[in-house]
């Protein structure tokens, strides 16, 4: 390693998701200078770096699922004793379904600055690609392997109506899309985003019903990302006449004036003012 500052500092690595060209410039400067580069899967990036045209002359670990709760202290005496060390996943973002949250957590916990050299993310890609609206999205990371787990958490998931993002192994595919659209209805749509921005990069944008269908007769490979659509607005149902004569005259009863107990009750009930003060003054 290289010469010790008296500070070190944490940075994660937006790894391209396929193709080696989505690398930022400051990706590749970053890995040609940290004076530890934690990989989770050490072998793959020798082969980015060597795409990339990049040498690594930091010491090269690696950190996946399997000893990152091991390793995780290690780098963290690295970075108290003043090292750089790079964080980098096989694709995407640290953390974000990847290893990466008990390093960030640890180095903060210790005073130590942590920063990003942000890239791609498979997340937000396969949320543009979808066709499906990206202004509120909630990202649900992989579901339960379990079939019995994974359609509980569908259910619980049934009434967002934020577009909704997963992960999914592509042997648990067609379990999961089947459990989806009984869980969410066949017509919800959604996207079946594969092997993003790699040679075989395949969107299927279909209804949840013929999506399962689609892929239990294909058997789709590779990384997978699915997209679905939030649920649809529920309309809301106009009570009686009756039911809205009392809520105004509750709202009296209660020291509002008749004007702002009708401006009250025609909100709640998304009704138009005018259309409340008809039937109160019928």
């Amino acid at each position: 390693m290289g010469e010790m500052s008296e500070v070190g500092r944490l940075v994660l690595l937006g790894a391209p998701l396929g193709n080696p060209a989505d690398a930022s410039a400051r990706f590749r400067e970053v890995l040609a200078a940290a004076d530890v580069v934690a990989a989770e899967d050490t072998r793959r990036l020798t082969r980015l770096a060597r795409d990339l045209d990049v040498t690594v002359p930091g010491r090269i670990v690696s950190y996946f699922e399997g000893n990152e709760e091991r390793r995780t202290p290690e780098l963290a005496e690295v970075l108290t004793a003043g090292y750089t060390v790079a964080l980098v996943t096989d694709g995407g973002m640290p953390s974000v379904s990847d290893p990466g949250y008990r390093l960030v957590r640890a180095a903060l916990d210790a005073g130590v600055p942590v920063t990003a050299a942000p890239g791609p993310s498979a997340v937000t890609t396969a949320l543009a690609l979808s066709g499906l609206p990206c202004d509120r999205f909630c990202f649900e990371g992989f579901l339960p392997r379990t079939p019995g787990t994974r359609r509980s958490r569908l259910r619980s998931l049934a009434a967002e109506d934020r577009t909704l993002v997963f992960f999914e192994a592509p042997h648990r595919i067609v379990g999961a899309l089947a459990d989806l659209a009984e869980a969410f209805g066949r017509d919800r749509p959604a996207a079946l985003c594969r092997e993003l921005t790699k040679t075989y990069e395949e969107v299927v944008r279909r209804p949840l019903g013929d999506l399962a269908e689609w892929a239990a007769a294909g058997d789709p490979r590779g990384e997978i990302t699915l997209v679905v659509a939030g649920a649809p607005a529920t309309p809301a149902v106009r009570p009686d006449d009756d039911t809205l004569r009392a809520a105004v005259a509750e709202r009296e009863a209660a020291g509002l004036s008749r004007r702002d107990a009708i401006t009250e009750v025609a909100t709640a009930y998304g009704l138009r003012r005018r259309e409340v003060y008809a039937v109160v003054h019928q």
